[in-house]
Order: structure tokens, then C-alpha cells, then sequence
């Protein structure tokens, strides 16, 4: 079997595997992408990403995200910021602004001079069949009866499904024991990332995720953006926020109503190798 080339990155604590398949298809099977995601046998990971050439002419890259279960996603925003470094790091542009292509929808990540990346993340979406949240209201918060215990969410996605609810202290919020009967709750076909935010004031909150598939991560960039705009929604928030998570900090600002959400925070590289991946 051929050894793949990777590049490890994280981004606030929420580390990747980063694969450039712009040159040979990226033929990893699951079961390989679960062994090479392990912490234990292979290199280690939240999630495996994948850089493709472009399949539409608007736009530099094609942007893929598995998680560490071998199951493909739709986004990644702390994933998106590595995107941008790991490109220009590697030759692939020149550009500090790419447009990349993801299963969600179309993001915009910049490189700025101070090293920092702002991402756009699109515009969010509430409407049930868009989450999808089966029986969901398309408001800023619907009941949620998980094992007999009713929780208020907010329901959204930022091209992957988000379902955040507001907790008084996130060190103590169920993460590990209710978030993954969240995550495969029977409302959620395609399965959801489970937000828990802790208000601090109307610029600053703290957050831990559940993220689908991959388990709690140091820091989730997608559920730092549907959290500030489930806060916004709820009248708790002001317009741009910091973000304190396990990792570190991120910042998400969100104007309401059509305008896109921009998330900015760091993105790291670790170190480059080869692995090779097990038969099958």
C-alpha cells in the first residue's frame, strides 16, 4: 500500500489530518479513514480533510471533511481556516482570499497579515427541512424531549446541522452523557453538533460541542457561529462575540436577517509525515 503524505494542523485544539488530493483522488475507504483518525494505532484526529480541485469555475478548491467515525460532513469552520494556511503553505495559490466548495454550500477564508483567519461561513438557515430538524418551527427555539427530559434548543444550520442550547455553566453542562443522544436524536435525520453556551455577557460566551461523529472537541468553529447567532436570535448577544472554548478564542460576528457569518481565530500547523493506511 502507498504511503499518503498528510500534514497534521489544528485549529484552537481542533485537529486534522489535511490530504492534498489536487494532484490523485483521495481513495481512502472508511474503515481507513477511522484507522488513520485513531489516536492510539494511526496519527490522530478530530477530522480528515481533503483538498480537491474545484468542480465548478467560480470558485479556487473543493473543500471534503470526514470525521473521525469515516463518515463525511458537510463543513468545518476551524477546519476552513487550516484550508486557507495549508494551501498557501503548500504552494497551491497565491491568493489570501480563496472561495472553496464544500457538501454545504460555498465559503470564503481569508489570510490576514497578523496570521489570523476570517472565514465566511455563509448566511445561516432556520427553516426545519434546511437543519433538517423534523417538526421544528424555523423560530429562535423549539422544545426538544431528550429521555424524557424536555431541553429548549435552537435549531440551525451553517451548512451542517447545529443544536444549541444556553446552560449557567458550561463546566458543569452534560456534554459527554446528553450531547450524544442529541447528536442521534430521532428529529435529526442526518444526525446533529450539540452547542452548549454559557452566557458571560453580550460580547463574550463560553461553549462546548458535542461535534456528530467525532465526539467533544477542543473547539468546533461551525458551533461557535450557530451559537452567536442562536444568541442574536434570542436577544442575548450583541452583534460580534468572543467565543471562549477549550482551545482558546475565537470571534463571530453575524449582522442578522441575509448577511453572512465571519468567524476569525488561528490556524497552526504541526508537522508533515506519511502513513500507511491498513488493507481494505
Amino acid at each position: 500500500m502507498t504511503p499518503l503524505a498528510f500534514t497534521k494542523m489544528h485549529g484552537l485544539g481542533n485537529d486534522f489530518v489535511v490530504v492534498d488530493a489536487t494532484s490523485h483522488p483521495f481513495t481512502l475507504t472508511a474503515p481507513q479513514i477511522r484507522a488513520l483518525a485513531d489516536r492510539h494505532f494511526g496519527v490522530g484526529c478530530d477530522q480528515v480533510i481533503v483538498v480537491e480541485r474545484p468542480t465548478r469555475p467560480d470558485v479556487d478548491f473543493r473543500y471534503r471533511i470526514f470525521n473521525a467515525d469515516g463518515g463525511e460532513v458537510e463543513q468545518c469552520g476551524n477546519g476552513a481556516r487550516c484550508f486557507v494556511r495549508f494551501v498557501r503553505e503548500r504552494g497551491l495559490t497565491d491568493k489570501r482570499e480563496i472561495r472553496v466548495e464544500t457538501a454545504g454550500g460555498i465559503i470564503a477564508p481569508r489570510l490576514g497579515d497578523d496570521g489570523e483567519v476570517t472565514v465566511d461561513m455563509g448566511v445561516p438557515r432556520f427553516a426545519a427541512d434546511a437543519v433538517p430538524f423534523a417538526g421544528g418551527s424555523g423560530g429562535a427555539t423549539d422544545p426538544l424531549d431528550v429521555d424524557g427530559t424536555v431541553v429548549t434548543i435552537s435549531a440551525l444550520s451553517m451548512g451542517n446541522p447545529h443544536a444549541v442550547q444556553v446552560v449557567d455553566d458550561v463546566g458543569t453542562a452534560p456534554v459527554t452523557t446528553q450531547g450524544p443522544r442529541i447528536e442521534r436524536h430521532a428529529r435529526f435525520p442526518n444526525r446533529v453538533n450539540a452547542g452548549y453556551m454559557q452566557v458571560i455577557d453580550r460580547a463574550t460566551i463560553r461553549l462546548r460541542v458535542w461535534e456528530r461523529g467525532a465526539g467533544e472537541t477542543l473547539a468546533c468553529g461551525s458551533g461557535a457561529c450557530a451559537a452567536v447567532v442562536a444568541g442574536i436570535r434570542r436577544g442575548l448577544l450583541a452583534h460580534e462575540v468572543r467565543v471562549r472554548v477549550r482551545g482558546g478564542e475565537l470571534t463571530v460576528a453575524w449582522a442578522g436577517d441575509a448577511a453572512p457569518v465571519m468567524m476569525t481565530g488561528s490556524a497552526t500547523t504541526v508537522f508533515e509525515g506519511r502513513w500507511t493506511p491498513p488493507p481494505g
